[in-house]
């Protein structure tokens, strides 16, 4: 799937792509709306009908991804809910394996994700993959989300990628159009995010349905 000789630097995405999705939808989806409606007297699905509008009319903005935001903007310790469920939060199959070759190989990736610096470091102590990556990089801390073009301007100022021979792997749709429209030229995304539910269509990106296929 991937020539490695024609590939300088690895870029991988953390929720959806080297983490299971599934705890992050169950957290927005159900767990918070469950938490949040039981302090103002709501059941569950009549929080849904006022979280969801809210929630969907910041996708794809930085702070869609801040939890300082959500929390302030809901009135709620984001971060303490998200580690009353931690448990839930699982690496994909195989990427360890997938990350121990690149290694190997002298290919030692970098993390660009949009998820705030508290969640990073949760789930990286949690699953343990922090130590095969030489950076990485959080979209808040250069202000700007994945899903725009300045991110990947501000991130090539900072790391000096040649894009030709970068390599970007994401589930977010988005990400790779503009990451494509920037010039990089390797992209691939994951046919099932969230072990929970169907495999999806990745539209006019390959899919990886497990990470062995790249090796």
């Amino acid at each position: 799937m991937i020539n490695w000789n024609d590939v300088d630097t690895i870029l991988l995405d953390m929720d959806g792509t080297l983490l299971d999705l599934y705890f992050d939808n169950y957290f927005w989806q159900e767990y918070l709306p469950m938490h949040w409606g039981e302090k103002r007297g709501l059941d569950v699905e009549a929080a849904k009908r006022e979280l969801i509008p809210r929630f969907k009319s910041m996708e794809g903005t930085l702070s869609w991804y801040c939890l300082d935001f959500w929390s302030q903007e809901l009135k709620i310790d984001v971060l303490q809910l998200k580690v009353d469920i931690e448990h839930l939060i699982q690496v994909r199959p195989s990427v360890p394996e997938f990350l121990e070759v690149l290694v190997s190989r002298n290919k030692t990736p970098v993390m660009v994700t949009n998820a705030h610096q508290d969640l990073i470091t949760m789930k990286l102590e949690k699953t343990g993959i922090g130590k095969y990556f030489r950076e990485i990089i959080s979209s808040h801390r250069l202000g700007a989300p994945k899903e725009e073009t300045e991110f990947w301007h501000k991130l090539n100022q900072d790391m000096k990628f040649n894009p030709a021979r970068t390599l970007l792997i994401d589930d977010n749709l988005t990400v790779l159009r503009t990451a494509r429209a920037y010039g990089i030229s390797n992209l691939f995304s994951i046919a099932r995010p969230d072990s929970q539910a169907p495999v999806r269509n990745t539209e006019e990106f390959m899919a990886i349905h497990d990470f062995r296929d790249l090796m």
